[in-house]
């Protein structure tokens, strides 16, 4: 007879990290931030640290949307949609599967170019298919329709990788490729989405507890569907013609949507507990790196395309990622739902990144010394996520007492 996962979870006996999605997969794609950062940099400094197929900049790229982003969405969705169907986790072993499929494929393309490029996808593709599959699973299971959403958007990102592989097999620059763009326009899209969600409801519960007064707008809206429909129009129009003044007036669009849709939020009045501002503020980034875009778009070279969409990448994606990883990490720790200063510090260092980027395309002359802050910010805000948080993560949660 199949176990089910909670017997598994009871009878495993192996490491506590594998007893709940977002453990390795948090704890996995923070090292993993610190490491391919450092070998970034040393990459910069003109050193071949890996013998890689790609140019360097791609894999740069392609290792912090594919490898960073892929294993945080792993870690959230195998942690969220148990809650979402109200089935268990995935746990013990077929957990530690999913996340040695993840490491295989950061492993193939450390080492691409002693491998045929086929093999090369296929190592880094089997891992979101497995996921895709594991997702689809329970939700079909659980009868959850309304969150097939969420899997189309984690197929979406899946098959950007996919081109991205293609577009670099054709011996292209897959770093400003469609496939990257692709990716990133359905990461963007799922934080539109799955934060438009969890950044009022856990404002919400917070205010209620310590702010009472006025509350944040109930999440879709009408408001909210517009500002979506609005994003995923200017997200399909970025894909197809990046450089076009209609996507500059979309991306525009975008931005006073969801900037309005933001305000409604009452974010203003959680500055008193970092924990929940900082989601506001990763928020913020999704229009911020619309704005970027489009000025970029129209007056060429304001920014650099690379840094305008560095404020997407780094700043949208990371600063919500990590702002998620810490409060998931807290609440299914058994800990207090609070920012101490470690956790402030990860978020203070995370921003230091985003505009030290945005700085090196605003002052091509500084670029050199601002890349180097950029990413020893970087490593500051995920090597401090790791020491304080790796030992949540690794240990078992406490006993509650009753």
């Amino acid at each position: 007879m199949t176990q089910t996962s909670m017997q598994q979870l009871r009878r495993w006996r192996g490491p506590a990290i594998f007893t709940y999605g977002f453990r390795p997969f948090f704890l996995g794609a923070a090292a993993w931030a610190v490491l391919a950062m450092l070998l970034w940099l040393a990459m910069l400094a003109g050193h071949d640290v890996l013998p890689i197929a790609l140019d360097p900049v791609s894999w740069h790229a392609h290792e912090f949307l594919f490898g960073y982003l892929g294993a945080v969405i792993a870690g959230f969705l195998l942690t969220a949609v148990p809650n979402w169907t109200g089935r268990f986790p995935v746990v013990g072993w077929p957990l530690a599967g999913l996340a040695g499929l993840w490491l295989a494929g950061r492993l193939a393309m450390a080492v691409s170019a002693d491998l045929p490029a086929l093999a090369v996808a296929i190592a880094d593709l089997v891992f979101p298919v497995a996921l895709a599959a594991v997702i689809a699973r329970e939700i079909v299971a659980g009868r959850n329709w309304r969150n097939l959403v969420v899997l189309a958007m984690l197929a979406v990102f899946a098959t950007g990788n996919a081109v991205f592989h293609w577009e670099a097999a054709q011996g292209g620059f897959a770093a400003s490729g469609a496939g990257l763009r692709l990716a990133l326009a359905a990461a963007i899209l799922m934080i539109a989405v799955i934060g438009g969600r969890i950044v009022p409801s856990f404002t919400r519960n917070w205010l209620v507890k310590h702010a009472p007064g006025r509350l944040p707008v109930p999440p879709m809206q009408t408001l909210d569907k517009a500002a979506l429909f609005v994003l995923v129009a200017a997200l399909l129009a970025w894909v197809a013609l990046p450089e076009s003044p209609l996507t500059a007036a979309l991306l525009a669009l975008a931005v006073g949507a969801h900037l309005l849709r933001l305000a409604r939020w009452c974010g203003h009045r959680t500055l008193a507990e970092p924990l929940v501002a900082v989601l506001h503020l990763g928020y913020l980034f999704l229009p911020l790196g619309a704005l970027t875009l489009a000025t970029e778009i129209l007056w060429s070279g304001t920014f650099g395309g690379a840094a305008a969409q560095h404020v997407w990448m780094a700043g949208a994606t990371g600063l919500m990622t990590l702002a998620v990883m810490t409060r998931a990490t807290l609440g299914h720790t058994g800990q207090p739902l609070t920012a101490g200063a470690g956790t402030v510090a990860v978020y203070a260092a995370l921003v230091l990144a985003v505009l030290a980027r945005l700085g090196a395309g605003l002052w091509p002359q500084h670029a050199g010394w601002l890349h180097t802050v950029s990413g020893a910010a970087w490593i500051g805000a995920f090597g401090g996520f790791c020491l304080v948080y790796g030992p949540l993560l690794a240990r078992p949660k406490p006993a509650s007492r009753g």
